[in-house]
């Protein structure tokens, strides 16, 4: 081992948590699968298991799918529940007595009362638990700047509490901590109310038999926003979503509300009664608070879909990457077309593909693409395209850096790396006014290795001339650079 190896290793922010084993309990459905992925990349021993045991599963994931499941709790030092909310507590009796002194158990459930007291009951007392909430879906890509709720427990949470949080946090989470019934209370407006709202919606537009897609046509901003927030509700598993409105018991509270004042606004409307409408939308600005704050970040929303599509428009003709959100798919290639909701892309051929891949024009739906970065679509071009390799050989001028020159080719952006390949003292031949006489110079080659959907003749062109208009000569007649 190198010593500078030796010294990254012994500094423990840099040690993986190897040996701690986690035990995901739901790990086959999607929630489980993309905790599955978190801990793994992390450095963690995962092993997964689900009621169904769809194994396939945990072979895609690469981890073990626990078949013996007592022999899996006993030996694992973190427990997760991440299995639907009406079995949580049953889990928890089947499971908890089981688990190991000195081990966490922790649940991924959207209600923490119930399953906190489950965990309190059954858990061995020298067993950490830890209620759990993260604050998105599976999904979301990455946890960074998502929100996870941690509700600890008096005299139950000691050791394992700051080690989750600190995860979390150097993962770039926002970690909230709070009560069981808080959280509970909290909940029941936050996703209750505005999950009842949203499906509420969907099923107005599905009873007025409205047609939705035409509707699209005389768009404003907040009602396409709208729409995607609803259709993002209706698409994803109903039975998750009836059970948080079912299993959070103060949620009946809030519908009543809602409901009253749906009534009530809507008797507002039927009497023209104008200015008690107004009164009740400044009253519940006035408890809002921030209106204009609001605002502001609704603009910003609004704007970013905007620049993100003039973005796009503005690619037609050239080399774009997308990321397709569900599958996670790379499509990268020429942008032939932009409409309202899709695009036109003729591939880019990859290392290995055949010859039908090649100029093959497909049609993506624009909402499930995500417009890879500059620097994202370089790095997928440089590990998917077969590229040229070439050597430029120059005496470079006296006292000149050949890194510095190097530096200057790595500009090129049709490059996909260049790198010195050989440094020698040679005789550059140069003529003054009166004689001609031998210099020993410096040589460099330069090694350039250049995209695979450039064209190498131009590019080496290119970078020939810079090196010229540098101070270079060329070493040896080079066939591509014009007099």
């Amino acid at each position: 081992m190198s010593a500078d190896l030796e010294t990254w290793n012994q500094n423990p922010r840099n040690r993986s948590p190897e040996k701690t084993k986690v035990l995901i309990l739901g790990g086959t459905g999607e929630m489980g699968q993309w905790f599955t992925r978190f801990f793994k990349e992390r450095g963690y021993e995962v092993t997964v298991w689900g009621k169904g045991g769809k194994t396939e599963i945990a072979r895609k994931l690469e981890v073990p799918f626990a078949s013996d499941l007592e022999t899996a709790v006993l030996e694992s030092d973190i427990v997760i529940v991440s299995v639907p909310i009406n079995v949580t507590e049953e889990t928890i009796a089947e499971i908890a007595p089981k688990m190991k002194a000195g081990s966490l158990l922790m649940d991924f459930t959207s209600i923490k009362v119930k399953p906190v007291e489950a965990m309190s009951k059954f858990a061995p007392s020298d067993v950490d638990i830890l209620g759990t909430h993260p604050m998105f879906g599976p999904t979301i890509r990455t946890i960074r700047g998502q929100t996870v709720i941690l509700v600890p427990v008096k005299g139950r949470s000691e050791k394992w509490f700051p080690v989750i949080r600190e995860l979390f946090e150097e993962s770039g989470a926002h970690v909230e901590i709070t009560t069981a019934a808080e959280h509970d209370s909290l909940v029941s407006v936050v996703q209750g109310l505005t999950h009842f709202a949203y499906i509420s919606i969907g099923t107005t537009i599905d009873r007025l038999d409205f047609d939705v897609k035409k509707s699209r046509k005389f768009v404003s901003p907040v009602y396409d926003i709208m729409l995607d927030f609803v259709g993002r509700i209706l698409g994803q598993n109903p039975y998750l979503y009836a059970l948080i409105q079912m299993e959070n018991p103060g949620i009946l509270e809030v519908h009543k509300a809602f409901i009253r004042e749906c009534e009530e606004l809507s008797s507002l409307v039927q009497a023209h009664d104008e200015e008690g409408f107004v009164r009740k939308m400044k009253a519940a600005a006035r408890q809002y608070g921030d209106t204009a704050h609001a605002l502001r970040k609704s603009d910003k929303l609004i704007n970013s879909r905007i620049a993100e599509y003039e973005t796009i428009l503005n690619s037609v003709g050239k080399v774009c990457g997308f990321s397709h959100f569900y599958s996670g798919k790379i499509h990268v290639g020429t942008l032939e077309k932009v409409g309202p909701d899709e695009i036109a892309l003729t591939k880019l051929v990859s290392k290995g593909t055949g010859p039908a891949i090649k100029n093959k024009l497909i049609k993506l739906k624009l909402e499930n693409l995500r417009l890879l970065s500059e620097q994202e679509l370089r790095e997928w071009r440089k590990e998917n395209l077969e590229h040229s390799t070439r050597d430029v050989s120059v005496f470079i001028p006296e006292g000149a850096d050949p890194r510095i020159i190097l530096n200057a080719i790595d500009t090129n952006k049709q490059l996909a790396a260049c790198e010195i390949s050989d440094i020698y003292r040679g005789f550059n031949c140069v003529e003054t006014q009166k004689e001609r006489k031998g210099i020993r110079r410096l040589g460099v080659t330069y090694r350039i290795i250049i995209f695979g959907d450039c064209d190498a003749d131009s590019v080496e062109i290119g970078v020939t001339a810079l090196l010229c208009g540098l101070g270079c000569r060329i070493r040896g007649k080079n066939p591509r650079l014009k007099e």
